[in-house]
């Protein structure tokens, strides 16, 4: 199961124009194009970094796993792998 922070879901609507229903959406529909652990693994040795397409742009979300339940922390906008996704399409 996915979860969040609802306030955090509405501020990236705000700001990014994007919620985390659609990640979620986007992950169950098969966008989902890498899971890595997150690179910065000193500062957060738990979590891991999902890389999604929505409307053909890549997108990062950090989450972390607990049990049976992924929570996803931010979503961000990513040039560097939007361009690594288009090469590989």
């Amino acid at each position: 199961m996915y979860k969040w922070n609802p306030d955090k879901n509405k501020l990236l609507y705000k700001t990014r124009g994007i919620t985390f229903d659609e990640v979620v959406q986007a992950i169950s529909d098969g966008y989902a194009v890498s899971d890595v652990p997150h690179w910065n693994k000193k500062k957060y040795p738990r979590q891991r970094i999902i890389t999604v397409v929505i409307n053909g742009y890549a997108y990062l979300v950090p989450y972390v796993k607990d049990g049976e339940n992924y929570f996803l922390k931010t979503i961000i906008p990513s040039r560097k792998a939007n361009r690594k996704v288009q090469r590989d399409d």
